[in-house]
């Protein structure tokens, strides 16, 4: 007969308190992207000797990033917070967590093949999530930095280019500082990120468009979803690619294209017809609602450059709030 077992000691009894925060959302929806086999995947063997495993370091920055934001240097004492099985470690793990291992697990991830690793999330993501992908959004800003870096200066690093941390201009409205561009394309359909690129800091917008349609057709096997972007889109070369391999793609005309001084000019002598195409409420309590109204352009342009000309459709868009523009 088993005896029964003795109530513990009160005095022996330790209280540990850990926080659970949203881990648990966070790995419910890393789990169900796969995230920790797809890491471990394009990840290198560690070494016996690593304590805390590349895979497991990255997951722990991917949910600061989420929840916390820590400082590099932070990162162990941010981690020791919570409870180390919702962070995939140990409670040893936890305690070797320092900036050096992160940042060599960074590193590594650098030199890893980062593109099939992200596409791999992606194609995860809409297919678990059920994404829409019939409308994408584009857009880039500037990433500042403070420091010097001199050896970021576009050097080969595993076979690969590196990007240049350099002066451009600045979306954030430091000059004073070196940069990154970074270029992001979401989806309609909740705006999740479905591919960015980083480029040097001196890059402009014009030509970014080309390789990221590529890129997106590239990801998506196809060509039929609505690329939305600014107007640095509006361009003869951009919309020319884009068209030519049947791309559909909507963008903002600048005030520097024939077709918007041709509209002004037709407004002096004549009235067009709106039609009313959406209507918001105001920014703020007591504000008036928002109203969108549309009017085709008396000048449809023609394109591309070679080829069998085409006509884009050129819309005039006002706003009760902000007035007239041209897409």
């Amino acid at each position: 007969m088993k005896e029964p077992t003795q109530p513990q000691d009160p005095n022996d009894l330790v209280l540990q308190s850990h926080v659970l925060g949203g881990l648990p959302i966070i790995n419910a929806v890393t789990d169900r992207l796969g995230l920790p086999a797809l890491l471990a995947a394009a990840l290198p063997e560690d070494d016996a000797r690593v304590k805390v495993s590349t895979a497991a370091a990255i997951r722990v920055v991917v949910a600061n990033l989420v929840l916390g934001r820590a400082p590099l240097y932070g990162l162990g004492e941010w981690a020791a917070r919570y409870d180390p099985g919702l962070l995939g470690l140990t409670a040893e793990e936890v305690s070797v967590l320092n900036d050096d291992r992160v940042g060599r697990a960074l590193e590594a991830l650098f030199d890893a093949d980062r593109a099939s690793l992200l596409t791999g999330v992606v194609l995860r993501a809409i297919s678990t999530f059920g994404i829409e992908t019939r409308q994408l959004h584009n857009d880039s800003t500037s990433i500042s930095v403070h420091g010097v870096y001199p050896d970021a200066v576009g050097t080969l690093r595993g076979g690969k280019p590196t990007p240049v941390i350099t002066w451009g201009h600045s979306k954030d409205h430091r000059p004073d500082l070196k940069q990154l561009v970074w270029i992001l394309t979401v989806s309609a359909d909740g705006a999740v990120p479905l591919a960015y690129r980083l480029a040097d800091g001196n890059t402009v917008d014009d030509p970014t468009h080309v390789p990221t349609w590529d890129g997106l057709v590239g990801l998506l096997g196809r060509t039929d979803f609505l690329y939305v972007a600014d107007s640095k889109l509006c361009s003869r070369a951009a919309m020319g690619h884009l068209d030519s391999r049947g791309g559909r793609f909507v963008t903002v005309m600048p005030r520097t294209r024939a077709e918007d001084g041709a509209f002004r000019k037709h407004l002096q002598t004549h009235t067009p017809v709106w039609t009313e195409a959406a209507r918001r409420p105001g920014a703020h309590i007591g504000d008036p609602e928002q109203v969108y109204s549309t009017t085709p352009a008396p000048l449809p342009r023609t394109m591309p450059p070679r080829g069998p000309p085409r006509v884009l459709c050129v819309v005039v868009v006002t706003t009760s709030a902000y007035g007239t523009g041209l897409g």
